[in-house]
């Protein structure tokens, strides 16, 4: 008799703690108020809505700018989406609070995207995020590193130059029209593949130094990666419909991912062979540093896989910065020649129209890095950061933020908030020149705006992707004059519905400025 009432007792006080928790849960939660935000339905939260409201950033900041919030909290299946507008709450977030909402969502396109988190920027908190963390910071983007690679920097910012002339010079008087956007994409693109693996072509590239259809489908995949990861796919929010793949998000992932380890596996591999074989005896390159760092038993501190991994996450959070960036700058400014021409005016000065931009030069060029800032500010090139996931229950501006909570800063959200920015949709450069002229830096430490994450997880390549950007936009405008195309009296400055890009490529007009020598010397 007594070894059937103990089973039975404890089923009864399981009905009662489930019984409990389901009636006594919503109260609970509104004694711990939450953001304000949409009302969900059981199970699903506010997945429908967002599945009929694409693209789903438009509608998240639809859904703050209805409710006149900064803050907001969005259930989407088991997990409270909390983006933010504030500044302040920001600075809560990523600095007061940081050490609380350091980690990652657990999900399935952060998991594909690093190779079951074997990576730094999308894996969460841990001793494997500590790890990898450790190897970016230490051993590829230190300044010491970022000295070394200057070379292979150099040789890409001269590739740059050499294709845009190549499209003028047909007729150099009258320019030549050239996509921006294919442009600045392929100089990131090979900016990195010459940093990791020492060479800018996977293929024979094209005679004028623009890409051939191998760099044409790897920058490609990596910008598919970028689009789909975090993307708001049903999968990340409950996990169990990952295998229906509703969305497609998991196969279009998969797909781009596979295009993009066909062209790095075999250089890997074939590297780390090279290696084992004696037949490399100096390092060269990112790839040759990650083959040879060694732990402290003198084994090698990565596996081939982790080295695989992690040379897609520097693809991935090299590519899409600068190349945005650059594209909207000078959409804006050849719609505002007043500013190109301060810009060109202070390039002149520093460089001269003898020789080329070089990175010595950048810290002089206050207002050329201002323009590149503001581009920041207004036109981000994601909506969002990566998600900070908060690792236990936390208060933040006097709401609830429940553990595991996805906390979304929002880049538009916060470099064009009308309660910090005076006529925040408004290009004006000058508002971050400094009275003191101190040095303009493409960051800023009070998250008014959202170019390079901070805190723990911060972006642990802000000096070559502020040296990139500014490179790039600098090379651009002092070696060519830009202007719209015949017949079109002003550049579309129209966004994208679907992200934050330019919704039509940049064509514009461009003609070389500089000695004909400067351009002569790199064809040699």
């Amino acid at each position: 008799m007594e070894n059937n009432t103990i089973p039975l007792a404890i089923l009864i006080a399981v009905l009662l703690v489930i019984t409990t928790i389901i009636f006594e849960w919503p109260c609970y939660m509104k004694l711990r108020k939450l953001p304000p935000g949409p009302t969900g339905i059981p199970i699903f939260g506010c997945l429908p809505q967002m599945l009929l409201n694409k693209p789903t950033f438009r509608w998240i900041h639809s859904v703050m700018d209805n409710m006149n919030t900064e803050i907001a909290c969005i259930r989407l299946g088991g997990v409270h989406v909390i983006p933010v507008t504030s500044p302040e709450l920001a600075r809560e977030f990523l600095k007061k609070q940081d050490s609380t909402f350091a980690s990652r969502p657990d999900c399935m396109s952060g998991r594909l995207s690093s190779n079951g988190y074997l990576t730094a920027v999308l894996t969460p908190m841990g001793d494997q995020w500590k790890k990898m963390r450790k190897v970016l910071a230490t051993n590829i983007l230190s300044p010491a590193k970022h000295n070394w690679l200057h070379d292979k920097r150099m040789e890409e910012a001269d590739n740059l130059i050499l294709y845009v002339y190549n499209q003028c010079k047909n007729s150099l008087e009258a320019g030549g029209l050239v996509n921006v956007r294919i442009a600045a994409q392929q100089y990131c693109g090979n900016v990195i593949r010459r940093l990791i693996f020492n060479k800018r072509h996977f293929g024979n590239g094209k005679e004028d130094g623009g890409p051939g259809p191998e760099e044409v489908e790897h920058v490609a995949a990596l910008f598919t990666i970028l689009t789909y990861i975090y993307g708001f796919s049903i999968a990340d929010y409950i996990p169990w419909l990952e295998i229906f793949d509703f969305d497609d998000h998991k196969a279009i992932l998969k797909k781009a991912i596979a295009n993009i380890t066909k062209y790095h596996d075999p250089e890997i591999d074939d590297r780390i062979q090279m290696w084992g074989k004696g037949m490399i005896a100096m390092e060269e390159d990112i790839l040759d540093v990650l083959i040879n760092l060694k732990d402290l038993k003198g084994a090698p501190l990565l596996t081939n896989e982790e080295i695989k991994a992690l040379i897609v996450e520097i693809m991935l959070a090299t590519v899409d910065n600068p190349s945005n960036a650059i594209e909207w700058a000078l959409a804006e400014m050849i719609n505002q020649p007043e500013i190109l021409k301060r810009a060109l005016e202070e390039l002149d000065i520093v460089v001269g129209r003898d020789r080329l931009v070089q990175e010595s030069d950048l810290t002089y060029l206050k207002y050329v890095k201002a323009c590149a800032k503001e581009t920041f500010r207004i036109h981000p090139i994601a909506p969002f950061n990566v998600p900070h996931v908060s690792m236990e229950d936390a208060t933040v501006g006097g709401y609830f933020i429940p553990k595991g909570s996805h906390v979304l800063l929002s880049r538009p959200g916060l470099g064009r908030n009308p309660r910090i920015w005076e006529e925040p949709l408004k290009f004006k450069p000058e508002r971050h020149l400094k009275d003191d002229c101190s040095d303009v830096v493409l960051t800023d430490s009070n998250l008014r705006m959202l170019s390079f994450s901070t805190g723990r997880r911060g972006c642990a390549g802000v000096l070559l992707g502020s040296t990139m950007t500014t490179m790039l936009f600098a090379r651009l405008i002092h070696g060519f004059s830009w202007n719209a195309p015949p017949d079109v009296p002003n550049i579309d400055l129209t966004e994208s519905e679907g992200d934050l890009l330019l919704a039509k490529p940049l064509l514009a007009l461009a003609k070389p400025r500089l000695s004909e020598h400067v351009y002569q010397q790199l064809g040699n």
